[in-house]
Formats: C-alpha cells, sequence, structure tokens
C-alpha cells in the first residue's frame, strides 16, 4: 500500500510508583523485558513493521538509559535519507517552560516540531506496553472515517475497568466504531473498552484541541482531550484491538506478562513478532552460547547468550551473563542481566535487576509456599545478597544497598529496605 506520511511520537518519560526499584534509575519504557530486549522494543519494533519512519521519542525521567538504548535508531531500521528517530526532552525557550507534565503537555510542548515534520497523520502512543500490533491497519481506518482522533481500545473484565480510560462505542463493524462517552478511570465503570494509550490524530486538530486545551488542564489525553473531543461533537473513533496486551504497571503485573513468554504455546512470541532490540547494549551480540553443565537443569524456562546453569533452572527467564551454580535453584522468576547466583540459593517469584550476586544459602521468596504465590520479591540492581540471608515474599530492595544497611539475618513477607 502507499503509507501515508505518518509522524509516531512514543510516550517513554515517565516513572510509575508500582515498579518501585526497577525504575530507580530508568524510566518504565527502559525496563529489561523477555530475556534481551526492553519494554520500548514493542513499539519500536511495531512501528518498524508497520512502515512507519519518522518516530519522535518524548523522554524525560531519568533519561540516559533509554537514549543509550535507542542511539541513532538503526537497530530498528529507523536511519536513512526519509526515516529517523529523534529524542525529544523537555526544552527552556524564551517563554515559561516547564517539564513535561502529562501526556498531553509533552505533545503540546512539541507542536514546533510537529508542524516541523508536517505530516498526515500524528501517531502518538505508549512506550511501556507489550503488544504486537499493525498500526498501518488503525491508520487505514481512521482515514477511511476521516475521524479527527482514533483511539484504539483492547476488551478488560469489568473487575479491573477502573483502572483505566474506559469508553462506550457505537460499534458499526468489526474494527469500531464512533465514542459516545469516555470516562478516565471511573470508580464505578460500566464500559469495559480499555484505553491502550494509541492515538491517531488529525494534525490541524491535535495542535487545535492541545492549543484551547491549556489554559485549564491535568495536561493528559485521557482526562481532557478525549473527554473534550466527545463532548463538542469531534469525529472521535475507537478501533478494537483483538490482540494480547500486557500491561505491566506493577511488579504483579511484570512478572505475570513476563511469565507469558513461557510454555508450549506462549501468548507471547518475541521471534514471531520481530521484536528487535539494540544488540550493542552489554554486548549482547558477541557473548557465549548457554551453557548447561552435568548438574544443570533448565525446565520451562529461557535463558540468553552468555548464561552458564549449573544448578537448577524452573518456569523462569534468564537475560544475558546470568550464572547459576551447582546446587542453586531458581523457580518461576526474573533474573535479568549478569546476576551471580550462588552454591545452595534458593529463588521463587524474584525479579532481580541487573548485576546482583546472591551470596552462598541465601533464600528469597519463599520456596515451595502456595500461600506466598500471589506475592513478587523485587531486588534492585548491583545488590549483594549476603550469605544464608532468608528474604521473605513480597519484599522489595533498593538498588546498591550497602552491605551495612542488610539486616543480621532475614527481611520479612512484605518489608523493605528502601
Amino acid at each position: 500500500m502507499n503509507r501515508p506520511a505518518i509522524l509516531a511520537m512514543v510516550l517513554a518519560g515517565g516513572r510509575v510508583d508500582e515498579l518501585g526499584v526497577l525504575t530507580h534509575h530508568r524510566p518504565k519504557s527502559a525496563v529489561p523485558f523477555g530475556g534481551f530486549a526492553r519494554v520500548i522494543d514493542f513499539a519500536l519494533s511495531n512501528l518498524l513493521h508497520s512502515g512507519i519512519e519518522r518516530v519522535a521519542i518524548l523522554s524525560q525521567y531519568r533519561s540516559y538509559s533509554l537514549i543509550n538504548h535507542i542511539g541513532t535508531g538503526a537497530s530498528w531500521d529507523m536511519i536513512g535519507r526519509n526515516r529517523g528517530i529523534s529524542i525529544l526532552p523537555p526544552f527552556k525557550d524564551y517563554s515559561n517552560t516547564h517539564w513535561y507534565r502529562g501526556t498531553a503537555d509533552a505533545v503540546f510542548q512539541n507542536l514546533d516540531f510537529i508542524r516541523h515534520i508536517n505530516p498526515s497523520v500524528v501517531l502518538i502512543l505508549s512506550g511501556d506496553h507489550i503488544y504486537h500490533m499493525d498500526y498501518s491497519r488503525m491508520i487505514r481506518y481512521h482515514q477511511q472515517m476521516d475521524a479527527d482522533l482514533t483511539a484504539a481500545f483492547v476488551d478488560v473484565p469489568i473487575e479491573s475497568a477502573s483502572r483505566f480510560g474506559v469508553a462506550k462505542i457505537a460499534e458499526d463493524g468489526p474494527y469500531g466504531g464512533p465514542i459516545l462517552d469516555y470516562k478516565e478511570k471511573p470508580k464505578r465503570p460500566h464500559y469495559t473498552k480499555a484505553s491502550l494509550t494509541l492515538f491517531c490524530f488529525k494534525p490541524a486538530v491535535l495542535v487545535d484541541v492541545l492549543t484551547r486545551n491549556q489554559k485549564n488542564t491535568s495536561y493528559e489525553f485521557g482526562h481532557d482531550i478525549i473527554p473534550m473531543m466527545v463532548r463538542e461533537h469531534y469525529k472521535v473513533y475507537g478501533y478494537n484491538f483483538q490482540g494480547y496486551w500486557g500491561y505491566t504497571k506493577t511488579i504483579e503485573e511484570y512478572w505475570q506478562t513476563s511469565m507469558d513468554l513461557l510454555g508450549e504455546a506462549p501468548k507471547i512470541d518475541m521471534e514471531a513478532w520481530g521484536i528487535r532490540t539494540n544488540l550493542h547494549h552489554r554486548d549482547i551480540a558477541n557473548r557465549q552460547p548457554v551453557m548447561i553443565g552435568p548438574r544443570g537443569s533448565l525446565e520451562n524456562s529461557l535463558a540468553y547468550d552468555g548464561c552458564v546453569i549449573d544448578g537448577t533452572v524452573r518456569n523462569s527467564i534468564l537475560f544475558p551473563g546470568v550464572h547459576v551454580k551447582c546446587g542453586a535453584e531458581i523457580s518461576n522468576s526474573v533474573i535479568m542481566f549478569d546476576n551471580i547466583v550462588h552454591e545452595g540459593v534458593l529463588l521463587n517469584r524474584v525479579v532481580s535487576d541487573v548485576d546482583t550476586v546472591y551470596n552462598t544459602g541465601a533464600v528469597v521468596g519463599r520456596p515451595g509456599d502456595d500461600a506466598a504465590m500471589g506475592r513478587v520479591t523485587v531486588i534492585g540492581a548491583s545488590n549483594s545478597v549476603p550469605k544464608g540471608m532468608q528474604i521473605g515474599s513480597g519484599c522489595s530492595v533498593v538498588p546498591s544497598l550497602p552491605a551495612p544497611s542488610w539486616p543480621a539475618s532475614q527481611l520479612q513477607d512484605g518489608e523493605a529496605l528502601l
């Protein structure tokens, strides 16, 4: 097809408190995911496979990790005469400027960039969701409907709908229909169509509504822009997304979405989805193949290059460079880059950030304890968990905790070292 001139603006600068120590030193979009990638790689790979060649990354919170990961954009084939990635942090000019105060404000501060590119459609999307989508289909629907705004929605259980912006859609076909009503995180939701934070705008309309909305605003598309456009009878359409969508806002959701990579028929198939990443990050491309020793075992798990497995790994994901030593057992866990798990260590339902060492005999989580199965323990980056330390379920440890700050022998269920 002859693709329209599309500008994609990726909202990638935020930190969510619910992810705790995983976002101490990076935005949510830069959190490692899936054994080798970052969360933002899903949005960038979707853009690549959708044929969208002009991309802006709206970055703010502790952006070094994200900017370093994206680089020139070459990992997603976004470097060339007519394609490329631009990083757009908040900036200071002649007027009173400030940090991005929300999703709508982030785009508003970059209206000059939109005018410079002069696209036919502006695609605005979150950089911190796990899903596979051909955006060109949504863009085609948006243009066929001659919509001012088209927003993507996915069905969620009514019990969890209060966590999302939800809409009532007058569906006039399989793709969606006009939005009749929209509520942002209602306490008592009546609708189950949840927003993906994925919007197609006519550029002139986007400029107009953002400019008019700046005087009295919470600076968010969901709180302000969509309800205003529905109320003022713009042509606002909902687009139905039917595929898998991972909403990794909490540690438990991050863990569960990671577990969806496992099994004989995983819900997430990163190879089939064509997920690309920066293979120069942490020298992923140059590591040796996985080595499994004579006493090592790997069951229903993913392990990537540079891993050495001399212990037991079940239902887990090991990023490159993880070393599991003899007698160590890892179950139901996500172990990020270059962790060392020493002899006699037991890990169950743990999310372990990069460069962490588990010294001999440490126990994290509650192996075999079904009563603790609903709680995930997260250990921040660059920690050295002391020898014999007992850490319960649902615990949290800040990155780089100094040795004197560790308790003598144990951390009770639900406690945090911050």
